[in-house]
């Protein structure tokens, strides 16, 4: 079944590389915080720093939840998003793992999760055994890298979700954009449901 456009271009915006220079749209910006008020489509957002900040959603804004998956369930030539931080060990260390669209664009890039983090957008090409848990294969455009996954390691992926879900101190994450003005507009949300809140 063919997924609707406006769906598409959601699931594009909410892992799409970010941008380092502003486009005539805005600058991509992730929003991440609990929901504070959600008024018609005027969604305030607490920052983990307690800054409020408020985000318009579109009319037809996708909603998303999230449901854990296990280390076992990811298999060769699935699609995903991987947030790790560099080690002691000098490798990467997975954060997070949740499966792609593919619209998503393929590459690795600077994060915002936490300071240092890195996103890897890649198919997997294989998992293997290894001293500090198993070591993650994934091939992306322009390079491959070696990604170690541990029991710490939270691995998720998206189903659709309500604006009911949208309810007071769920955890959210947008992927957004930000205007000359200082508006933030988004056509995503993906919101905590059942306690697996977004870990990207």
């Amino acid at each position: 079944m063919r997924a609707k456009p406006f769906l598409v271009t959601a699931l594009f915006l909410a892992f799409t590389v970010p941008a380092l220079a502003q486009g005539p749209q805005g600058t991509p910006t992730n929003v991440r915080g609990k929901i504070a008020k959600l008024s018609d489509h005027s969604l305030a957002v607490k920052e983990a720093g307690g800054k409020t900040v408020t985000v318009m959603l579109a009319p037809n804004a996708a909603v998303r939840t999230l449901v854990r998956k296990k280390l076992a369930d990811i298999k060769p030539g699935d699609y995903v998003g991987v947030t790790s931080m560099p080690g002691k060990d000098n490798k990467l260390h997975a954060v997070e793992i949740h499966y792609l669209p593919p619209a998503a664009p393929q590459g690795q890039f600077p994060w915002d999760l936490k300071h240092g983090s890195i996103m890897t957008n890649a198919h997997v090409e294989g998992l293997a055994k290894a001293k500090s848990g198993s070591t993650l294969s994934v091939d992306y455009k322009n390079g491959t890298s070696q990604i170690v996954v541990d029991r710490r390691t939270i691995i998720v992926t998206s189903v659709p979700g309500k604006m009911s879900d949208l309810k007071r101190g769920k955890a959210v994450f947008l992927r957004a954009l930000k205007h000359p003005d200082g508006s933030i507009t988004a056509n995503n949300v993906t919101v905590e449901k059942n306690g697996v809140k977004p870990p990207m």
